[in-house]
């Protein structure tokens, strides 16, 4: 299920979010200037994820760290969160960073929010790496980091409706749920499957991703959110998720 949009109605009244779409945009440069590594060849490309996405081995000291990568090597704990394996990847990020972040931005503020949005990604990975201590396989990502902005979204704004698309087959059918729904649902099927990829030669340990960053950034969304929100913008933008749109 894709999200495209919350039922706010005062779209003056709103702080516009420089940070969300700040992110956004450094994301898609990066994105871009791996397209033009990859243009140079896959080896070139891959040099690059393996010296700045996370290597989990690198930090339980399970591997040395490859050649390229930064020094100190903990760097590969932001420079990961901007990484990305392919158009699908970048686009389903961004899609619910766009959608959730300006609100969650509101709620907190472009700094808080900012030091907010870099926590549950550094959670994230913490996660991760605990979950794949021996893993060689570069984890790369913004989705770890979105997840700690779903799970604050869910808190302060869980009745808010969130207009989204079903795709079933080649149709895509627009339905309107509670954020409780679809936030909800999405981190159920993230821990469930993050319990599957436990078990060896799963099909969700072969897909590649990161199940348990998005548990870990989600939760620490939900931890942090009381400490980063600012009560009164909160409600101010509680007020306007309540509106229904026509």
């Amino acid at each position: 299920m894709l999200p495209y949009g919350t039922n706010d109605t005062d779209e003056s009244t709103r702080v516009f979010p420089w940070v969300t779409i700040g992110l956004i945009l450094v994301n898609f440069l990066v994105f871009f200037y791996e397209l033009a590594l990859g243009a140079q060849g896959q080896a070139t490309q891959n040099r690059f994820f393996l010296d700045y996405a996370l290597v989990p081995c690198e930090y339980t000291r399970h591997c040395v760290p490859y050649p390229g990568t930064p020094s100190p090597f903990w760097l590969t704990l932001f420079s990961s969160m901007f990484l990305h394996a392919g158009w699908a990847h970048i686009l389903g990020n961004m899609l619910f960073l766009g959608v959730f972040g300006p609100h969650v931005e509101n709620a907190m503020g472009r700094l808080r929010y900012l030091a907010f949005y870099f926590v549950c990604g550094l959670a994230a990975n913490g996660l991760e790496i605990a979950f794949a201590a021996t893993s060689h396989v570069p984890g790369l990502g913004a989705s770890g980091a979105i997840a700690g902005v779903l799970g604050a979204f869910l808190l302060l704004f869980p009745t808010s409706s969130v207009r989204a698309v079903l795709p079933i087959t080649i149709l895509l059918i627009p339905v309107r749920l509670p954020a409780w729904v679809l936030i909800g649902g999405w981190f159920l099927i993230q821990l469930f499957d993050g319990l599957a990829s436990l078990s060896p030669g799963s099909a969700a340990s072969a897909s590649g991703v990161a199940y348990w960053a998005h548990v870990g950034g989600f939760l620490m969304g939900m931890l942090l959110v009381w400490v980063f929100q600012q009560p009164r913008r909160v409600a101010q933008t509680r007020a306007y998720l309540t509106q229904a749109r026509p």
